[in-house]
């Protein structure tokens, strides 16, 4: 009688073994998919109480209810989950899916979106928010390469705060330590003051305890922040007014496990989002001021032709920027163009 031996593979055992070796293969190949019930978490320094953070948490719930539950966020407000100076190396490295700081807390690092944040003149978180937005769209700098950008968005105009000192024309700077981060910073330099950098959440007891003198920060940190308990003088420096970047990104293996349409669901969300941050810092501002004046504060006009000193003494750090940009091959002339007249068109 002929029989198969029990240890001898059949022809049809080895095509099966085959076909389970090359399924194998062929998924550890591909991307990870994201299953229903997927969990992210996002990272942001604000305090819960802050708008912007409450904003953020918000942009969570929303992409839970977009996605039908297929993607849920988990929000770690104040820092508690990465620091404001940590939260992008954070998403790259996977501490947090999300996270959600600022640019010029790395210094060097965006050089192209860093014109965003020079002295243009702003006059609104809007119209700053359409730029940072635009620049980003228009160049796709490759300095983001290594995560998934959500969107950004940019405060209202950064003037001049000090708390005993009044600042009136640029001798006045002289001898002053400043809080300032990023190109701020540059700009409290180029108007003669000192800058010192350290990140929001620091700066309330290093000017209560004259560590610095004050800061270069917008009109909304008076309230969003305390500040105007500790500052008494602001300056209308909103002729050379700056502003600042702040990014909402995602870790970029993280962005590509969701399914296509959760991803569509969260870029829809992405762009009403910039808007609404946009007009949140506006609307901060109000409140921001009201807040400083009813804490006994005194708002300090530029002296006659001193708007066209300050104007004067900030085109070096412009002409430093085109500069630095193109040590690292980049066009900062057009860059910069670029930013000037998309904000143009925003105040118009």
């Amino acid at each position: 009688m002929n029989r198969t031996s029990p240890t001898a593979p059949t022809a049809l055992t080895t095509l099966c073994v085959l076909g389970i070796l090359c399924v194998m293969a062929l998924c550890a190949a591909l991307p990870p998919v994201a299953q229903a019930g997927t969990r992210l978490t996002y990272s942001c320094f604000f305090p819960p109480t802050h708008v912007q953070s409450q904003l953020a948490e918000a942009w969570c719930k929303e992409v839970e209810k977009r996605t039908n539950g297929e993607v849920a966020v988990d929000f770690f407000p104040g820092g508690t989950l990465t620091k404001a100076e940590e939260a992008y190396d954070g998403v790259v490295q996977g501490m947090s899916d999300l996270g959600f700081s600022v640019l010029g807390y790395s210094r060097g690092r965006f050089p192209v979106m860093a014109a965003v944040d020079l002295p243009l003149g702003y006059r609104s978180g809007w119209a700053a928010t359409q730029v940072a937005n635009q620049v980003y769209a228009h160049f796709k700098p490759a300095e983001f390469n290594d995560v998934q950008p959500m969107y950004f968005h940019a405060h209202g105009p950064g003037l001049l705060h000090t708390a005993k000192k009044e600042v009136r024309k640029l001798e006045d700077l002289q001898g002053l330590k400043l809080r300032a981060t990023g190109n701020s910073g540059q700009l409290v330099k180029a108007l003669g003051g000192t800058p010192v950098a350290m990140s929001m959440p620091d700066s309330y007891q290093a000017i209560q305890k004259g560590v610095v003198n004050g800061g270069m920060y917008p009109v909304e940190t008076n309230k969003g922040w305390n500040m105007a308990e500790v500052v008494h003088f602001m300056t209308e420096t909103q002729p050379v007014a700056y502003t600042t970047t702040f990014f909402v990104v995602m870790n970029k293996a993280r962005w590509e496990s969701l399914s296509p349409k959760a991803r569509q669901a969260i870029a829809a969300i992405n762009v009403e989002w910039a808007e609404k941050h946009a007009q949140a810092w506006d609307a901060s501002d109000v409140v921001g001021m009201e807040f400083f004046k009813s804490k006994g504060g005194k708002v300090l006009p530029l002296n006659n032709g001193e708007a066209e000193r300050w104007i004067k003494a900030t085109e070096p750090l412009l002409a430093q920027y085109v500069q630095e940009a193109k040590a690292k091959g980049l066009d900062g002339q057009a860059v910069l163009n670029f930013a000037r007249q998309a904000l143009r068109k925003a105040q118009q």
